[in-house]
């Protein structure tokens, strides 16, 4: 029977108090976490390029630490530092010139990567890698996108579940979908952050899916809601009722199919993760208001 897994996008916030966790400060977050949810989405190890060919991986005792925070049964999701699936450098403004990134794709890099956050093998759901929007600069084309990826796939263990989110819609065509399917990756669906309603895409792609996937609620640009919340998210600042709905019927269908479903909730999406999560759970149940 297929499961669905509902967490967050990340955790330490402390402005979840009395929704999530008892206090403030003097805690252990993810500990507390775990009480209410059964999976979550590590996102700080994303964050792992810096300049002079510098890149910093996860730190084992981290990982240990949060392997020993949670039950048994709980599930990390984890986006894949970001050192590995970057093409070139981040720029700090357009006049700036392209500086590849000589780690983009390394297999040594990625096994490195795994050996650092061994304590938590076991514990995995999909290790999501999150590419940036490729323009014609980064990347020729999908073509050549997938031909690079066929190639890092062959050289890392086959022991994981692995999933890939793009950020370029004119990506989102049939070999994208078939290419997924051939080498049993999983869809990250992105619902947010310049790219389409995922809706109509699982509904034209949807018997490529035949697995567990991540649909990812981000919302649209972040700036605009972090203006509303002044890092203070206990609240719903912009309800998608609609659009929740819409959501939480694609997830039923997943679900009828036998694909297991993780829900990944960023604050970003409506103010709270907690508080969607809830109007997401009484959507399933069908006592939403």
């Amino acid at each position: 029977m297929a499961r669905l897994r509902i967490g967050t996008c990340h955790w330490k916030y402390p402005s979840w108090v009395d929704l999530v966790y008892s206090q403030a400060k003097g805690i252990n977050y993810l500990e507390e976490y775990a009480r209410t949810y059964n999976t979550v989405e590590i996102d700080q190890w994303f964050w792992s390029l810096f300049k002079e060919n510098r890149a910093v991986l996860p730190d084992r005792n981290t990982a240990r630490e949060y392997a020993q925070s949670v039950p048994q049964d709980f599930i990390f999701t984890i986006k894949v530092p970001n050192s590995i699936t970057l093409t070139h450098y981040y720029k700090k403004s357009k006049p700036d010139p392209l500086i590849r990134n000589p780690y983009f794709l390394s297999a040594d890099l990625f096994n490195r990567f795994l050996t650092s956050i061994e304590p938590l093998h076991g514990r995995l759901g999909p290790l999501m890698l999150q590419f940036e929007y490729l323009n014609k600069l980064k990347m020729e084309n999908l073509s050549v996108f997938l031909v690079l990826l066929e190639d890092f796939f062959k050289q890392i263990p086959k022991n994981f579940i692995y999933g890939i989110e793009i950020r370029n819609p004119n990506y989102l065509q049939p070999a994208y979908f078939e290419f997924l399917q051939k080498h049993n990756i999983r869809c990250v669906f992105l619902q947010g952050y310049f790219m389409p309603d995922i809706i109509p895409i699982y509904n034209k792609f949807k018997d490529y899916i035949k697995d567990c996937t991540v649909i990812r609620l981000h919302g649209p640009h972040r700036g605009d809601i972090e203006k509303l919340a002044h890092n203070r998210w206990d609240k719903i600042l912009i309800a998608r009722d609609q659009e929740l709905t819409a959501i939480v019927n694609m997830v039923r269908h997943m679900l009828s199919r036998g694909i297991d479903v993780f829900l990944n909730v960023n604050n970003h999406y409506e103010g709270s993760s907690p508080l969607t999560i809830e109007r997401i759970q009484k959507l399933l149940l069908g006592t939403a208001a």
